[in-house]
């Protein structure tokens, strides 16, 4: 790749992890490097399990301690997220990747696991080939203004509304 962007996935709607991932497979078919790293998220969805075939050109790393919008804060939710934010500037200075998915990073700023600050540090010290996507709800402002490219998913209508819980392969 010539040029890398910023790209963020932000919104209340669903697909914004599925985009992201997406696009891995994409580039990975491209024969891209990809970095995947997942904050807030502990658990092994159904994606894990493909990724898992494409580690030569995959890495995925969790940042996590599992979802925090529903409970409090503790120490090793912040521990996990900033040992992310550390490896995550390491990985983008070793320039051994051509992408890299900061999945749920926008949550992580919003809960207090990490600054929007530290997304702005990424962004400013990404090299100009670097493909940088972002997702998670209650994108911060910041991030929004310095990105390149944002896309905003919006909830119309959703089945879980009608009781409909998560399904292996769909939603997990």
């Amino acid at each position: 790749m010539r040029r890398g962007y910023v790209q963020v996935y932000t919104g209340n709607g669903k697909g914004k992890t599925t985009a992201a991932l997406g696009l891995a497979l994409r580039a990975a078919g491209a024969g891209l490097r990809i970095f995947i790293a997942q904050f807030i998220k502990k658990k092994k969805c159904s994606e894990h399990k493909i990724l898992e075939h494409l580690h030569e050109q995959i890495t995925l790393r969790q940042y996590g301690k599992g979802l925090i919008l529903k409970r409090a804060l503790t120490g090793a939710d912040i521990a996990a997220a900033q040992e992310g934010i550390r490896e995550i500037k390491e990985i983008i200075e070793s320039k051994e990747y051509d992408m890299i998915i900061l999945d749920e990073a926008n949550v992580a700023v919003h809960c207090g696991l990490i600054s929007a600050d530290d997304l702005l540090d990424l962004i400013a010290k990404k090299p100009a080939n670097l493909e940088l996507v972002i997702t998670g709800r209650y994108a911060d402002a910041k991030v929004i203004r310095k990105a390149d490219l944002v896309t905003e998913m919006k909830e119309i209508k959703h089945y879980s509304k009608k009781g409909v819980s998560a399904r292996v392969g769909i939603e997990k």
